[in-house]
């Protein structure tokens, strides 16, 4: 029997690093297998699969810019001041005092981490800098919040049709009615043309960058060993909150990036866009030349590279057609690639909002209760003393009711439900509503988790299980995301769940859902001519859309419906694998409900007695 040690993978590593660093958040390792060979299993049944050589490959970038963290702080105290009832001082007193359950998690990426610590950081009115309050409020969930692979292979089959669309021409011009559902909505009908176009200012705009690096390299070859240069700090640099005016008076690009690295951005680029020994373009590269564009337009204006604002135009007519699609050509195939990839999250979204009303049930059942035994004292009954605790009614009606999670304790966020919470004692509260809570769960993902999520909240009416219901979002809001098309920065998707205390504790209505949603930093505000405008170009600043209502004004999406609507699209509280226990806490204090308990069972007193009589 051969030994099982000559199965083992050799790893071929290349390894690039450009800018001469390594380090920190912004750092991501990829590992992909590039063959394999066929073993015996250890138990003798059958073969398997272990690979043989891989590919590893190590990523640099993904930075979050001085523009990106005050524009997510900004956000955060949008939230803070508009989003929750009241001024936005009420949501600092909810939290301060223990009445406000805030979580939030974010994806493996360290961009989109240092945003939703920036988020944070707006939201709460906290100070200092962002690594204490990353660490400190933001969880890490990338089974939830990474990745496309469960939907890679209907992923390629949406960007090869695609592929046929923009290279043979749109075979019609779609209803005028409802134009995203038609195959590939959204793609400019000359998109065949445009491509050709794309590629030569692509390979204009690269070579002057080429010039800017030469020049750059050449003053560097020149500079005498006895001049000082001063040691490039990456700390200082990823953590600059403001726009660096001494490298743009300098003519230097912005942030930490020189003009060798920009030169290799764009020479990628038109390298991977076109190639022209096989005279294939290569359409998933369109969505990264837009984003090149406009970083450059936004960060880069100073350095006026000719031709840079005409590719940007050709490029955004492409990609405002191509970015939508890549998750499916049409609402049937968005709707299965979007169920797919957000599939544990929306389960955990309806997670949320189901623990959500739960709780607010219970209150009201505790303050019924309360209210009847006030009465009762009144009457000149026996004195009660107030429990913060369920009474056997309000346990019982809590059974009672069902949802998509059956009887399971359903929420994940560490168990939280089967835990013990910290609360305020009502007879020590310097509060006037002590009942009063406001549970929060905010997640920070990419893109394509956005347009996932979208996808199944717009079309999930059209699955045949579904019978014909109605959409969730309404036509108006359907017409003016199709038309919307990017999904920039900060983009975001708000559902609030408002409990209606006029009905009663069984009536559907009692609970009202109102989605809304926003398309994130606007580029088109620069294109304005106005004192505004003037001062976002001056601090690379884009403006964060507010959020647009999802539903007619008067509508009422009850709990039920959207539970009903989203749940065949949704992983089941069952499925979800258990919390992980943080390493180190992994004994007595994996649950705090027990954590009393189970030290005084470690106590001497309790084994041997009390022998002090005290």
């Amino acid at each position: 029997m051969q030994s099982s040690a000559q199965f083992l993978p050799i790893v071929k590593i290349y390894v690039g690093l450009q800018g001469g660093h390594f380090s920190g958040i912004y750092r991501k390792v990829q590992l992909k297998p590039l063959q394999w060979v066929k073993v015996p299993k250890s138990n003798g049944e059958g073969e398997e699969e272990r690979p043989t050589e891989a590919l590893m490959v190590l990523k640099y970038g993904g930075v979050l810019t001085h523009a990106g963290r005050k524009q997510a702080e900004e956000l955060g105290r949008y939230f803070r001041n508009d989003i929750y009832p009241g001024e936005g001082t009420g949501l600092l007193r909810l939290h301060s005092t223990y009445r406000h359950d805030l979580k939030i998690y974010s994806s493996d990426e360290g961009r989109v981490q240092m945003s939703a610590a920036a988020f944070a950081k707006g939201l709460l009115d906290l100070e200092g800098q962002l690594t204490p309050i990353l660490v400190s409020l933001v969880s890490k969930d990338s089974s939830m919040l990474d990745g496309l692979a469960n939907a890679s292979v209907e992923i390629k089959e949406a960007k090869a049709r695609l592929n046929d669309i923009i290279t043979s021409g749109p075979k019609t011009s779609g209803s005028s009615e409802k134009p995203w559902m038609v195959d590939g909505g959204g793609l400019p009908p000359n998109a065949s043309e445009l491509m050709p176009k794309l590629v030569k200012l692509t390979k204009m705009v690269t070579e002057q960058v080429k010039l800017l690096a030469k020049y750059e390299d050449e003053e560097l070859a020149e500079t005498s060993s006895y001049d000082v240069i001063p040691p490039y700090d990456q700390a200082k640099a990823l953590g600059k909150t403001n726009i660096d005016v001494d490298r743009i008076a300098a003519g230097l690009p912005c942030g930490s990036e020189g003009f060798l690295l920009m030169y290799v951005r764009w020479r990628k680029l038109e390298r991977d866009l076109y190639n022209e020994r096989k005279d294939r373009f290569d359409i998933t590269q369109i969505p990264d030349v837009y984003d090149s564009c406009k970083y450059d337009r936004v960060h880069n204006s100073h350095l006026k590279l000719e031709d840079l604002d005409e590719l940007f135009e050709v490029a955004k007519l492409l990609a405002d057609g191509v970015i939508p699609n890549e998750y499916g050509i049409n609402p049937k195939q968005k709707l299965k690639i979007g169920s797919k990839i957000a599939r544990r999250l929306l389960g955990k979204i309806l997670i949320d909002l189901r623990n959500t009303r739960e709780e607010a049930l219970s209150v009201a059942d505790l303050k019924s209760s309360q209210d009847h035994d006030s009465a009762v004292n009144e009457t000149g009954n026996e004195d009660t003393e107030y429990h913060p605790k369920l009474n056997n009614r309000s346990d019982h009606n809590l059974k009672k009711r069902g949802s998509f999670t059956s009887e399971k304790s359903t929420d994940q966020d560490d168990d939280e439900d089967k835990e013990t919470k910290y609360r305020l004692d009502p007879k020590y509260a310097n509060v006037r509503t002590p009942e009063r809570h406001v549970r929060t769960r905010l997640y920070f993902t990419s893109e394509s988790h956005i347009h996932s999520l979208m996808n199944v909240i717009r079309y999930c009416n059209l699955d045949e299980s579904l019978h014909g219901e109605a959409s969730l979002v309404c036509d108006n809001a359907l017409d003016r995301m199709f038309r919307t098309k990017e999904l920039d920065y900060m983009s975001h998707i708000v559902l609030r769940m408002f409990e209606n205390t006029e009905v009663a504790l069984e009536d559907p209505k009692r609970f009202r859902i109102e989605m809304t949603f926003s398309r994130g930093a606007d580029l088109s505000s620069l294109e304005k001519n106005d004192k505004e405008a003037s001062s976002w170009h001056q601090e690379h600043i884009l403006p964060v859309m507010v959020p647009e209502r999802l539903q007619e004004v008067g509508s009422h999406l009850t709990w039920d419906n959207m539970e009903n609507m989203i749940h065949p699209f949704a992983m089941p509280a069952e499925d979800f694998p258990p919390p992980s226990t943080p390493q180190g806490f992994s004994g007595y204090f994996s649950k705090s409900a027990l954590v009393l308990e189970r030290l005084a069972n470690l106590w001497p007193f309790h084994k041997y007695g009390n022998t002090s009589g005290k």
